[in-house]
């Protein structure tokens, strides 16, 4: 049997059976990745030895009578979390021998639950791109057009699951992180809330790797169905033990005609795509088809502009709060020479990035203020469906600075930064949202959705997901359509 494209769930089925064993997955995806990923470059840093072995030990421990969620499943991890004895990089050159001595603490738990690792999947440099691509380990093609992007910063991973080169992979959310590689291959990702799943070892190379707690960022399953990433999201939600943690509540509703759900396909900042316009709208026909309560509206839906401002503002403090004193003070200046009438989210960015600590707690504040007003919404829906971005993937494109790229939406040019409002949607005030696959665009390819829900209420958007993979379906194997490649 051809297990390549299997679910983690069909796997470990197959495993309690006997009917394959856990060296036997092993070999075959080492042996896909070994054929096919010389034109996806997904896999940056193999780890096939200790594979290899980390597989013999789980067979001989199920073989002792042993049974774990992952036990013998092969998967892959984003190169940003630390592996002892594997490079960690982020895909910046001065880092290229950086080699921790310790695993962070979500690969700690893919092993503990039994999981084959069989390496770390490719960045952008710094995690600070919508592409995957750096000078150490080249560029990563989308498997259903390798002229395109995998998206980023979690573009390996999405990438090899699209590719079967394992069952299962783990990524970090901060500006779409998770969702937009899903969204472009095709795949499933969850984002959760935020404080959820610890962090602790997914740090910039030679930080030490604390149990910080991050704003805005968070670390999450990807995988190519919805019950996998439940399956995922539970080894990777225990609580952090060297802190608290959060346990979650069931899902709201059992059935797709028990939800109440919020439709938002259009932002005020930036235009929806006709093919992801589209992909919205198929996942909202399915719901109405199916009896669920759909509007289009809601008085109760957060300021979508002033959502988007706050979370280019509190993105870029972070982002600079670790510049030099001299390129900050030169930030300082420059926004000082904005307009006070600008609302761009240019401007929005440069503020940020010169934000006193005085202006970040009013922006923060006003961050609760849409956490109060997300509240007084799901008092009224279980789920909002909204895009990721506005387009399917994008043809690569490195060139220039980031500030100064363009994006274009059928047709019509705009900063490239601007599709970030999507995620910001949810990543802002810190909700869970899950991307599905929702169709594919007139020229083939995946386009996805996000399913929002309620702070800590995770289980309720991975429900919907999986009872939506039922109603219109999932993950397809791709099929390539584009010519050629970008070089690294």
């Amino acid at each position: 049997m051809d297990w390549d494209f299997q679910s983690a769930e069909e796997l470990a089925t197959a495993l309690r059976a006997g009917e394959v064993t856990s060296v036997e997955l092993t070999e075959g995806a080492i042996g896909r990745i070994e054929r096919e990923d010389t034109v996806i470059n997904a896999i940056c840093v193999p780890d096939f030895e200790r594979a290899r072995d980390a597989a013999l030990r789980a067979d001989q421990a199920r073989a002792r009578g042993e049974d774990r969620p992952l036990l013998g499943i092969p998967v892959t991890v984003k190169e940003s979390f630390n592996m002892a004895g594997l490079p960690t990089t982020w895909g910046m050159p001065q880092h290229a021998n950086y080699v921790p001595a310790e695993d962070a603490v979500q690969v700690s738990r893919l092993r503990a639950a039994g999981a084959v690792v069989l390496g770390k999947t490719n960045v952008p440099m710094m995690l600070r791109d919508i592409q995957s691509f750096n000078e150490i380990y080249g560029t990563t093609n989308n498997p259903w057009n390798h002229a395109r992007t995998s998206g980023g910063s979690s573009g390996g991973s999405a990438a090899a699951l699209a590719s079967g080169f394992g069952a299962l992979s783990i990524g970090s959310d901060l500006a779409g992180s998770l969702r937009t590689p899903a969204h472009f291959c095709g795949v499933y990702a969850h984002k959760p809330t935020v404080g959820l799943a610890p962090t602790r070892g997914m740090v910039v190379p030679t930080a030490p790797a604390l149990p910080v707690d991050l704003d805005l960022a968070v670390v999450g399953p990807m995988a190519r169905t919805a019950g996998d990433l439940a399956l995922l999201l539970d080894v990777m939600a225990e609580p952090e033990p060297l802190t608290r943690g959060v346990a979650l509540p069931p899902a709201r509703c059992e059935r797709l005609s028990d939800f109440r759900v919020l439709i938002i396909d259009d932002h005020p900042l930036i235009p929806t795509g006709s093919a992801v316009w589209a992909g919205v709208n198929r996942v909202a026909e399915a719901l109405v088809d199916e009896g669920a309560r759909v509007e289009r509206q809601s008085p109760l839906l957060p300021d979508l502009t002033e959502a988007a401002t706050l979370y280019m503002q509190l993105m870029l403090s972070n982002a600079a709060a670790g510049l030099p004193i001299d390129i900050y003070e030169q930030l300082q200046t420059d926004a000082a020479t904005l307009s006070a009438d600008d609302r761009s989210l240019d401007a929005a960015r440069l503020r940020g990035m010169a934000l006193s600590h005085r202006d970040w707690v009013e922006a923060n504040n006003r961050r609760e203020l849409h956490r109060h007003c997300w509240r007084q919404l799901f008092a009224e829906f279980d789920a909002v469906v909204c895009p990721i971005t506005p387009t399917p993937a994008f043809p690569h494109d490195h060139r220039g600075a980031l500030e100064t790229r363009r994006i274009d939406i059928d047709g019509v040019d705009y900063p490239y930064f601007d599709q970030l409002v999507w995620a910001g949607v949810a990543t802002m005030p810190g909700l869970p949202a899950t991307a599905i696959p929702a169709g594919r665009s007139p020229e083939g390819l995946p386009v996805g959705v996000q399913l929002i829900g309620p702070m800590f209420e995770d289980r309720t958007p991975l429900l919907l997901a999986e009872l939506l993979e039922r109603k219109i379906g999932g993950f397809q194997v791709p099929i390539q359509r584009g010519v050629g490649h970008c070089p690294s």
